[in-house]
């Protein structure tokens, strides 16, 4: 039997792939659950346009990333935390701080989960971290920590 995977299926094969199968694991697994489709003409250019779609919609994401990578990179962001006389912060400046002092600045809405600090920030001063915003595409951001008054 000739299907269509529909998803990545490690041991299988890859989304796209047109390949044979037996009968019973193509009708009883894949089919039922939409790991595939049966490979009749219809279906094979339907999924080639699908394909088409889904790397014009990834290309895109890739530039508005580099895009966003290299406003992230020039800016240095500003937050404001409770500091004792030495310069230690009362707390840590957190992911969803930072998170919402980007969204602030620049309107770039940056999930928390993609911020990875190396070290608790926990001191005033300037600090470095990186932020993952699509597949190969980190920036480095720059944030000034500062005593609130």
């Amino acid at each position: 039997m000739k299907v269509i995977l529909t998803e990545d299926l490690k041991g299988t094969g890859k989304k796209g792939d047109v390949i044979d199968v037996r009968d019973g694991y193509g009708r009883n697994f894949l089919l039922p659950r939409g790991l595939a489709l049966p490979a009749s003409e219809g279906n094979i250019k339907r999924f080639e346009y699908i394909i088409k779609d889904y790397e014009k919609k990834r290309e895109r994401s890739l530039k508005t990333a580099a895009d966003k990578k290299a406003r992230l990179e020039e800016m240095t962001f500003t937050i404001k935390m409770k500091a004792g006389q030495d310069g230690r912060l009362f707390g840590s400046v957190t992911p969803a701080d930072i998170s919402e002092t980007i969204k602030k600045s620049t309107g770039f809405d940056v999930d928390k989960k993609n911020i990875r600090i190396e070290e608790p920030i926990k001191s005033t001063g300037m600090h470095t971290f990186v932020v993952h915003l699509e597949k190969d595409i980190n920036a480095t951001v720059k944030i000034e920590v500062e005593k609130e008054e």
